[in-house]
């Protein structure tokens, strides 16, 4: 009785732990793409500044969605002058750090005419973390509609990222997070204030 105890925990434990490493690979791997094809920095010496928080499974967190119900376009304010047309498409509600937290989830009207990004969904955040560790204006993380199932979506903060406007200033038109989606915990997790000798 006691050795199939024993070999039923080790068969749990062994499964847990190659979970927690194909998380940790298949994070790092979208880490190592998302340097490779950097849409801003291009030279492996920039590149090298990148700097990112441990990845930790612990902000991989399963949302409750909620559809909005009127989504009417609204004008975003953006770092430079240009403005941008989003509408809110639903929030999501979820726990971390023993806190519970909702984010708006936003829809691009630009992208709605693009068949290759129009099930893209936005979800840009500021949290405690913002002007210190991390970029001033905010952090990014990208969805689609489809990973929206029975009103529930996984979001990974792991792999929220920069806008272009952190590495060029004046440049680009970046949207900046509505005060709706300022999170009240540090999410000690995914890009860090890009690092320039």
């Amino acid at each position: 009785m006691k050795k199939t105890f024993f070999l039923l925990s080790f068969i749990v434990c062994s499964c847990v732990l190659f979970a927690q490493d194909s998380y940790l690979v298949l994070t790092d791997s979208f880490r190592n793409h998302y340097i490779a094809t950097h849409g801003v920095l291009k030279k492996e010496e920039e590149k090298k500044q990148l700097r990112f928080y441990p990845i930790q499974e612990k902000y991989k967190v399963t949302a409750s969605f909620k559809p909005a119900e009127n989504m009417e376009w609204f004008t975003m304010e953006t770092s430079g002058t240009m403005k941008k047309v989003y509408r809110v498409y639903g929030t999501v509600t979820f726990t971390i750090n023993d806190t519970v937290n909702t984010l708006q989830v936003l829809q691009a009207q630009q992208l709605l005419t693009n068949n290759e990004y129009k099930d893209y969904l936005f979800l840009p955040f500021t949290d405690k973390t913002t002007g210190q560790d991390t970029y001033e204006v905010g952090r990014y993380i990208d969805l689609k509609t489809t990973d929206i199932k029975n009103d529930k979506v996984v979001i990974d903060f792991n792999k929220n990222y920069n806008p272009y406007c952190a590495y060029v200033s004046g440049k680009y038109n970046c949207p900046i997070p509505p005060k709706a989606n300022a999170l009240a915990v540090a999410i000690t997790a995914g890009e860090k204030k890009y690092h320039v000798n």
